[in-house]
Parts: structure tokens; C-alpha cells; sequence
């Protein structure tokens, strides 16, 4: 497997899936702006979401690959895998069926500002209801996402969201051409999706597994070791999905703050697809069987992973630092987006620019303790982030409003950098080599000499980023391109960044 090539599909593909998702949000801000309509929406969508992301970008892989990799027996590992597919099923259809029953007391966790308003949360109980089957679909494909991933096959699995992307454009046409209400249309989009998605990867799956349904659970050592560690796991490969829900929680006291951090969040997913979730999926199989055969290479792959990671999140920061207004008004300016709207996600998405290469880094990291089957310390960096992050959070929430959620954000997760970097350093698990330093410094030169470029260029074409015409965003795709395309050159001229690394045989698995 050479690491640059599945990095690049599996970015690639989970890019365009994000671009799709950015049509959908720029649909829905155009038809249902900050509305409580959207708001009650982003709360339905965000509860099954979040496990989206929890299980099939990070925790469920992070216990599950290592695992099953070293599982040499085909017996072995296919009833080790058959085991975790039967009590999946059976977990998660208790789960929906009691989620569903109580649903109006899991809004009022998730969302109890919602209640002051009867109208929103009953909307926002009853999408939930729509939505939540989602759940079952999406922890299923993750699975099936796990057995294809162990065996070196990315691409299926980060084309999967596309079908949720394009089932949502689909239901917002629908309800358009209808003139039907949008939100249930759409809500009832994402569960269809998530059983889509599953077919298809079942279909693509099935070469290697094939489940045998059955309630006689065995429960070997193996089984019993996978779900010590997937608990953990949850909670420290997705620290910035329960991030997020936490300040949806808080900042449902706030009107429109739920749509503000939605649409911030949603741009900085774009580059966070490749400078962090799909290095971190990529490398972990390969790191995860460098470790147990006890080879010298781990070391590389973990100050490769990480140059790579800070060589694509860098300019990404800088762009979105220097570029925030123009990019939110490009992006959804239009219809019932309005200028308020533009300028509060705008603040938002500021603050969380700062936070992009720790975002990136927290899944390298988290990653280096999975590959050695340690879930236990990413799980108490996890638990202080997430603490640091709600004590930010409302200690400033009375002054600044829903800002305070994303300040609580970023600097809660650049402490979590921090500590994961002491303690590799302390316990020799990792060691910066002299490479990376040099690196480092040339990634960094280089991305400031692109934020000069793009602020001359915004500042000499700045007028048309405050027309009310969707022609702006050619402007701000040929403004950042442009920028992004120098940043490249210049890596090359600096030689700040080499293919060759990722091209080594000592990459390969074998």
C-alpha cells in the first residue's frame, strides 16, 4: 500500500463528498437561512451525525483495524468479526427503539434552550424522530468500513457520505418544485441515505465478510478487548465531534447560534477531510502493523503523518484567517442568508481558523496511541479537553455570546496537542527527527509569504465580495487558487515538502 496514493484517494474522494455537502448548505441557507426551522433541523441532523463521524471517521477503526490486522487466521478473524456485526445490530436496534420512545428527552439534552420555544421543540423532536434510524445505517457501513480499510481499501468507504449529500440536494429540489416544507423532506433524506450507504458497502464488502445473523453471541477475549477499547475510543478519536455537541447544547440558548456554528463548522471540515481524518485513517493499518513487528519505520511514519498533515493545515489556517467574510458571503450570502447572518458565521469561523491544525493533528496523534492498542491516555486527554472546553465555554458565554463555544474549541484542543506531544516525548514513543524541524520551519515560511498574496488580492478585488451576485465566488475560487497554487511552488522551491517519502517501499505493507 503506498501511503500518498490511498491518502489521496480517500481525501479526494471524502473532498468531493464535502464540496457536495457545501451545495447542500449553501441550498439550505438560500431557502432556510437562520431560521428556527433550521435551527430545529441542524439539531435533528447533528444528534445522528455526530455518531456518523464518531464511528466512521475515527473510534470504530481505532479499535477495530489493529485488531482485526493482526487476526493472521481467516476462522479467527471472521468470527471475531461476525461477533462485533451481531451485537452492533442487536445494541443499536435496542438503542433506536428506546431513542425513538424518549426522543423528547434526548432533545432536551442536546438542546435545552429549545424549550423556551414549543414550536422549535416540537419540530426538532419530531425530525429527530426521522433522523435517528440514520444511526443504525451509518454504525453498520462503519463496520463494513473497518473490514475493507484492514484490508487496504479506502476509496469505498470515503465515498459513502456522497450518497447522504446528494439524497439531501435531491429532497431540497423536491421540496422546491413541490413547494413543500424542506425540513421534513430532508430529514427523511438522511435516513434513506444511511441504508443506501450501507447497501453499497455490504456490496463492496462482501469479497472479504459475509455476517451470519444470529443472537448466540459469543463472546470471546478478542470481542471482550475490542469493546474495552471502543468505549474509550469514542470518546478520544471523536473529541471534536462531542465538541460540537456540546456547544450546540449551550448555544441552543442563543437564537440562530445553532446555524452559526453549523455553517462556520462546515467550512472548516473542507480541508480538516485531508490534513487530519484521512491521513489518520490511512496510516493507521500500515503504523498499527509497523508496531507489532516491531520495526524501526514507526518513528518515520509518525513525523511523515505529521508533516503532512501541517504542510496541507497551515495554508488552510492562513486562508481562512485572511479570507473569513468574503469566504462565508461567497459561500452562503444569498436569499434568506443575510448580512447579519454573514457576519456572525464569519466571527465564528475565525476563531475556529485558529484551531485548524490542531483540529488535523488531534486524529494524527490520537492515532499513534490506537496503532499500539492504547485507548486509555487518548481517553483522559479527551475527558480534560472536553472539560476545558465547557468551563470556556460558559465562563464566557454571558459576555461574548456564542463565540465563547468556538474559543472553548480551539484552545481546548491545542492544551490536548500539548499534553499528547509531552508524554510521546516522555515515554519515547516518538521523537521529532531532523527532517521534520527543517520542515517545519519552510511549511511555515511558506504560508506566510501565501497570506501576504491573498490579502493583496482580496483587498485589490474587495468590492465584489459585497455584491448580492453569485459571481463572486469565481472571484474568490480564482483568488484562492491562485494563492494555494503559489503556496505549492513555493514548497517546491524550498523544498519544504517531499513525495518521495511517502513513495518509500519502506511504506509498503506487507
Amino acid at each position: 500500500m503506498n501511503i500518498l496514493t490511498s491518502v489521496s484517494s480517500f481525501g479526494i474522494l471524502t473532498l468531493v463528498s464535502r464540496i457536495l455537502g457545501y451545495l447542500r448548505d449553501i441550498l439550505i441557507a438560500f431557502f432556510v437561512g437562520t431560521s428556527f426551522l433550521a435551527d430545529a433541523f441542524f439539531v435533528a441532523f447533528r444528534l445522528p451525525n455526530t455518531f456518523r463521524r464518531l464511528f466512521a471517521e475515527g473510534s470504530f477503526n481505532s479499535a477495530f483495524v489493529p485488531q482485526y490486522s493482526k487476526l493472521d487466521v481467516k476462522k479467527k478473524s471472521y468470527n471475531f468479526a461476525n461477533s462485533i456485526f451481531n451485537l452492533l445490530v442487536f445494541s443499536l436496534l435496542l438503542l433506536i427503539c428506546v431513542a425513538e420512545i424518549f426522543m423528547g428527552g434526548v432533545l432536551y439534552l442536546i438542546s435545552p434552550g429549545f424549550l423556551a420555544d414549543d414550536q422549535k421543540f416540537e419540530l426538532a423532536t419530531s425530525l429527530s424522530r426521522i433522523t435517528f434510524p440514520f444511526l443504525f445505517f451509518v454504525s453498520l457501513s462503519s463496520f463494513y468500513s473497518g473490514i475493507l480499510n484492514s484490508k487496504g481499501k479506502f476509496a469505498v468507504a470515503a465515498s459513502a457520505p456522497i450518497i447522504l449529500n446528494v439524497m439531501l440536494i435531491g429532497s431540497i429540489y423536491y421540496s422546491y418544485i413541490n413547494k413543500e416544507e424542506y425540513v421534513y423532506h430532508m430529514s427523511w433524506a438522511v435516513s434513506i441515505a444511511g441504508f443506501l450507504q450501507l447497501l453499497m458497502l455490504y456490496f463492496y464488502s462482501k469479497k472479504y465478510f459475509v455476517p451470519k445473523l444470529s443472537f448466540n453471541f459469543t463472546i470471546s477475549e478478542e470481542v471482550k478487548y475490542f469493546f474495552r477499547r471502543l468505549l474509550p475510543s469514542i470518546f478520544s478519536s471523536g473529541i471534536m465531534q462531542i465538541n460540537i455537541l456540546v456547544g450546540t447544547i449551550i448555544a441552543s440558548f442563543q437564537a440562530s447560534a445553532v446555524s452559526y456554528l453549523y455553517y462556520a463548522d462546515r467550512i472548516y471540515q473542507l480541508p480538516l477531510a485531508i490534513t487530519g481524518i484521512a491521513i489518520a485513517t490511512v496510516i493507521l493499518p500500515t503504523l498499527s502493523k509497523a508496531i507489532f513487528r516491531k520495526e524501526e519505520k514507526s518513528f518515520f511514519l509518525q513525523n511523515r503523518s505529521i508533516e503532512l498533515s501541517l504542510f496541507l493545515s497551515a495554508p488552510a489556517m492562513v486562508g481562512i484567517l485572511v479570507a473569513t467574510q468574503p469566504i462565508i458571503s461567497c459561500l452562503f450570502g444569498y436569499g434568506s442568508f443575510n448580512q447579519e447572518s454573514i457576519y456572525q458565521t464569519s466571527r465564528a469561523l475565525f476563531i475556529f481558523g485558529f484551531g485548524l491544525p490542531a483540529f488535523s493533528l488531534l486524529k494524527i496523534y490520537s492515532s499513534f496511541y490506537f496503532a499500539r492498542g492504547d485507548t486509555k491516555f487518548p481517553f483522559k486527554v479527551s475527558l480534560l479537553t472536553v472539560i476545558i472546553n465547557i468551563l470556556i465555554s460558559i465562563l464566557f458565554f454571558a459576555y461574548i455570546g456564542f463565540i465563547a463555544i468556538a474559543l472553548g474549541t480551539v484552545i481546548s484542543c491545542w492544551i490536548a496537542i500539548l499534553v499528547y506531544q509531552v508524554n510521546l516525548h516522555q515515554n519515547n514513543l516518538h521523537q521529532f527527527d531532523k527532517i521534520f524541524k527543517i520542515r517545519i520551519s519552510k511549511i511555515f515560511v511558506c504560508s506566510f509569504i501565501m497570506s501576504a498574496i491573498l490579502y493583496f488580492l482580496l483587498f485589490e478585488f474587495g468590492d465584489v465580495f459585497y455584491e448580492n451576485s453569485a459571481s463572486k465566488i469565481f472571484y474568490l475560487v480564482g483568488i484562492v487558487g491562485s494563492s494555494a497554487l503559489i503556496y505549492f511552488l513555493l514548497s517546491i522551491l524550498f523544498k519544504s515538502f517531499s513525495i518521495s517519502d511517502f513513495k518509500s517501499k519502506s511504506y509498503e505493507t506487507r
